[in-house]
């Protein structure tokens, strides 16, 4: 799943290039976006009584990116189990050159503890596993 985005001068740091912190925004807006192309947007799954609590995240900086670069987040669900799932994430660059790989691990959690997924809800996420 691809999300496209503009680096502002609100993302960028004194050098002129995107934040180190702000990778993680664009990581999570990126994911949203991707569960909105899954049909299981984020408040679906709240009515459903599900969150996905980000357990780690490893990033990999490949390349720097300036203020006003149109970026490219492609992002792929890459383990899933009823419990847990992983994301791979990468940023690219307007020229397609890859910036950043990110490798995000959440767990499913129902009622403020670690749940398994219905069967309906895994099925429906099988569907998107690389």
């Amino acid at each position: 799943m691809e999300y496209k985005r503009r680096i502002f001068g609100f993302d960028c740091d004194v050098y002129g290039h995107l934040n180190n912190a702000k990778y993680l925004q664009i990581y999570e807006e990126a994911r949203a976006d991707a569960l909105e192309q899954m049909e299981m947007p984020i408040r679906k799954l709240r009515d459903l009584g599900i969150s996905i609590y980000i357990t780690s995240l490893e990033m990999k900086f490949k390349k720097g990116i300036p203020l006003e670069e149109m970026i490219t987040v492609k992002s792929t669900v890459t383990k899933l189990n009823k419990a847990i799932s992983v994301w791979e994430q990468r940023i690219f660059d307007e020229k397609d050159e890859l910036c950043n790989i990110a490798i995000v691990k959440g767990a499913f959690v129902a009622g403020g503890k670690v749940s398994r997924l219905p069967d309906e809800i895994y099925e429906h996420f099988l569907k998107y596993k690389d």
